[in-house]
């Protein structure tokens, strides 16, 4: 029988903390309503995903080396954030290919960091939250979330037990957003021919919300929509799964 978790250690995305710590806040509640014990590591640090996908792979060793210094004990990892969580589990340990030790280690930490809802679902078994949310929401996919992790029916299963909430789908939610993280710096007039066409889609459902797993995409959803005097509102999962 699988075990499960009596306690999280909560990785906070760099962007969660810089721009959305009442997500950190969210993720707090959720787990205290579950009566899971919470660390949150003070020292952390990024990922080293955006140093990986500038091609400065040294670096990225480097903030790899001190995620798994600080994380490597916890019991389970659960960061609100498909993509770091695919740069955890999918591109450290191949960092660290000469390396069996540092590669062994990497891959330990890679088995026991999950994303939010790929967690409450697939680890805990949990489907609802007592949430509550009185509206028409939609979501959307992130790449690395949905292609990386698989995350495509948690989110969905989630929003299925929060009531009053009416879960309405996109055209092509799998879309990207445009964003990509350096992609929208050096592409900017591609990033955001991509990002007006998911607007589109998501004005088009008539939701009064649109929510996801991932700061970044929701971060540039939200700058489109804010410029087109959009009232659609965005949040992050954790937000809604904690309003209750």
């Amino acid at each position: 029988m699988k075990k499960i978790p009596q306690k999280v250690t909560l990785f906070i995305q760099c962007l969660v903390n810089g721009l959305s710590p009442e997500i950190g806040a969210a993720m707090v509640t959720i787990f205290r309503k579950l009566n899971l014990a919470i660390d949150c590591p003070l020292d952390q640090t990024c990922c080293g995903q955006p140093a990986f996908n500038s091609g400065y792979r040294k670096q990225a060793r480097t903030a790899a080396e001190r995620f798994i210094r600080i994380f490597e004990n916890a019991e389970a990892i659960v960061c609100p954030s498909g993509s770091c969580v695919h740069m955890v589990r999918r591109y450290y340990p191949d960092l660290f290919n000469e390396s069996p030790d540092w590669r062994k280690r990497a891959e330990t930490v890679g088995a026991k960091t999950f994303e939010l809802t790929q967690f409450l679902v697939d680890v805990l078994g949990v489907e609802d939250l007592g949430a509550r949310y009185n509206g028409r929401l939609t979501v959307h996919d992130s790449c690395q979330a949905l292609r990386g992790l698989g995350i495509h029916e948690q989110p969905r299963r989630l929003i299925a037990h929060v009531a009053g909430a009416e879960l309405v789908e996109m055209q092509d939610p799998d879309r990207c957003c445009g964003f990509g993280g350096s992609f929208a710096v050096k592409y900017p007039e591609i990033s955001t021919a991509m990002v007006d066409d998911k607007v589109k889609t998501i004005m088009a459902t008539g939701a009064d919300a649109v929510t996801g797993v991932d700061l970044s995409c929701l971060t540039n959803i939200q700058g489109r929509l804010s410029r087109l005097n959009s009232t659609i509102r965005v949040m992050h999962i954790a937000e809604l799964l904690a309003n209750g």
